[in-house]
């Protein structure tokens, strides 16, 4: 009931954002300057609000995360989150190097050619943050730390409650709102005159992304059969109902039981590497969701600010990327959420940014989430290679389900 539940409601945003670009462009297209004005205005007090909620939602999810590490402090578990980060990493800059050569072939329009200027906003509402993003994950991960160092159980069942309570924020407030926000944006773009010439880059690039993920996916498994010493076909020819399941849901946790069906019908697999790493890769790993993000930020920072990102920045970015993707929510659009943090304070993007980026992310989020699934299954074949490899763990006999 749940999974159906998380389902309908991934759906249901996903149906919200089309209406919002469809709506928001259509307005954008006729609106006066007077009814833009309105609309710049609205948007900048949704903007606020988005960006007031980045730094608790950097605390709320970061620092728990760390504190919860002791009740699984295992070497596996460690191989885990590493492999996770560093396919998350790995991705970024497949993406990356893949960007540099191919985005400035793609004919990217710059906002320089708009044919009408936005007006300024009627009316500001000012919603300061409590602290910089940078600031927030130094103070999480500091919160983190000594509170698994000191065992202080009263501040970890707070980082807990204070985990629980973003997330309601999250799920009421942040992801109610932002279709409107979405809509205010394409409106905005359509009245410059700009959207026509957008939107079939951002379609190439979608397709760069999925031809991308196919490669990563590729080397992911390449590398989990030298590791493991076998044959990683057994594991990825089982993974196709997982696939098509995760485009069907966008939710790895929705995918679950049938990933897991998957898994424990390969030969090369045991019963307890699957039940662990499976349920904890569809937590924390997230390369394809990381790579798409990747290509879209290179693409839109060329787009409405006229430049990529310098390669200092892309670095700072992709590391901190990894470790955010880690610590994603497990909501529809959990990856850019988790993220926003740094496209912001390190990539310098405003509202205008973020909103293109939320909404042409979603609207794909379904093979990114796809990719993350598959790409589970060769960390799982990493990690019988690693801890299983001579039938070290207990019950090594191989699932079969019939």
């Amino acid at each position: 009931m749940k999974s159906e539940q998380s389902k309908k409601s991934e759906w249901s945003l996903i149906i919200k954002l089309l209406l919002g670009i469809s709506v928001g462009s259509l307005i954008g297209l006729f609106a006066s300057e007077d009814m833009m004005s309105i609309i710049v205005s609205a948007k900048y007090v949704l903007g606020q609000f988005i960006f007031f909620t980045v730094p608790l939602v950097i605390i709320a999810f970061i620092a728990p995360a760390i504190t919860k590490l002791k009740y699984n402090a295992n070497k596996m578990l460690g191989a885990g989150i590493g492999i996770a980060y560093l396919s998350a990493v790995g991705a970024a800059c497949f993406a990356y190097f893949a960007g540099l050569v191919i985005i400035p072939h793609l004919s990217v329009p710059n906002v320089i050619d708009s044919l009408h200027e936005l007006p300024d906003a009627g009316f500001k509402l000012s919603i300061p943050p409590v602290m910089s993003v940078m600031s927030a994950l130094v103070l999480a991960i500091l919160l983190g730390i000594t509170a698994l160092g000191t065992k202080a159980e009263i501040m970890e069942k707070a980082l807990n409650e204070f985990e629980r309570m973003m997330m309601m924020a999250i799920k009421s407030v942040v992801i109610p709102i932002l279709p409107f926000f979405v809509a205010a944006t394409f409106a905005g773009l359509a009245y410059e005159g700009t959207l026509t010439q957008q939107l079939p880059v951002f379609l190439k690039v979608v397709v760069l992304a999925l031809v991308g993920h196919l490669i990563w996916l590729t080397v992911l498994y390449m590398i989990a059969g030298i590791i493991s010493g076998k044959n990683p076909w057994e594991v990825i020819k089982h993974y196709g109902p997982a696939y098509l399941t995760a485009v069907g849901t966008m939710s790895s946790a929705a995918t679950l039981p049938v990933s897991l069906s998957c898994a424990r019908k390969s030969k090369v697999l045991s019963k307890e590497t699957v039940d662990f790493m499976v349920p904890l890769g569809g937590t924390i790993h997230l390369c394809g969701s990381v790579l798409t993000e990747t290509l879209f930020v290179m693409v839109i920072s060329l787009m409405l600010y006229g430049a990529l990102p310098s390669v200092g920045t892309m670095v700072v970015f992709i590391l901190l990327f990894g470790i955010f993707a880690i610590g994603a929510p497990g909501v529809p659009g959990g990856t850019v959420m988790a993220s926003m943090g740094i496209v912001v304070g390190v990539l310098g993007f405003d509202p205008a940014g973020v909103a293109l980026l939320i909404a042409i992310f979603a609207l794909q989020d379904s093979f990114g989430t796809a990719c993350n699934v598959t790409g589970d299954g060769a960390i799982t074949l990493m990690l019988e290679g690693l801890f299983n490899k001579n039938g070290e763990l207990a019950d090594t006999a191989p699932v079969h389900n019939t």
